[in-house]
């Protein structure tokens, strides 16, 4: 009887283990309800503004050291038309920034530093723009999840009270969407949560780097003429 008993263990297990591997992940999903849908928007959403706003930021953050070079030549030989074309050919931050200071060149110090410092809170503005949106997901997402675990509740309890019968197989579809979209809603929110901060750390680099080319520029300023 031993004997006869070990296959047909064996292949009740293989049966599990093949049952197992056959889930289909994407019909697991949609086994979250109605709150699944609005939730994998949020995640698209998210992908999008994450990898817009990584690239604009990564591009416009670049400083051209061979153009700081130049315009700082022309400061010290008192070639200031040429200085305000060549950042006006430049199509950086850095460079309208400093274009502005050019441009005031001959009035108080503190005009010039106005000026760029306006220009300056404008090039970050752009790289701000729909970071809030972002923000909104962070906090947006895991509170979709949390009404689906309580729609899941309510859809478990509906079960039980008209079937009258306290089962797995009664509560599943309730359980599957009280624990799927709170998974789903957690994981979207942690990856808009982490996106925001680390594009938030982005320009702050650029901004201390922005920071240190403008001091520089006002330190040529007061260089002497060649």
């Amino acid at each position: 009887m031993l004997l006869l008993q070990i296959p047909a263990e064996v292949g009740m297990d293989s049966t599990l283990t093949a049952s197992v591997d056959s889930i289909n992940y994407f019909e697991l999903l949609l086994k979250g309800g109605v709150v699944i849908y609005p939730i994998m928007i949020l995640l698209f959403a998210t992908f999008y503004l994450m990898a817009e706003r990584y690239l604009f930021i990564k591009s416009a953050s670049k400083i051209d050291f061979g153009f700081l070079r130049s315009l700082k030549d022309n400061i010290l030989r008192g070639d200031m038309r040429s200085g305000i074309s060549l950042c006006k050919s430049t199509n950086l931050p850095i460079s309208r920034i400093l274009e502005k200071g050019m441009s005031r060149i001959g009035r108080p110090v503190k005009d010039i530093e106005s000026a760029m410092e306006i220009q300056s809170n404008l090039e970050i503005s752009k790289m701000e723009k729909n970071m809030g949106y972002l923000g909104l997901i962070a906090g947006v997402a895991p509170t979709l999840g949390f009404v689906g675990t309580i729609s899941g509740i309510i859809r478990i309890f509906y079960e039980i009270s008209v079937t009258g019968n306290f089962s797995i197989e009664t509560i599943s579809n309730g359980l599957y969407e009280k624990m799927i979209s709170s998974f789903s809603g957690l994981v979207v929110g942690l990856i808009a949560y982490a996106a925001y901060h680390s594009i938030n750390m982005m320009t702050d680099k650029f901004s201390i780097n922005l920071q240190a080319t403008v001091m520089d520029f006002l330190d040529t300023l007061n260089e002497p003429a060649s």
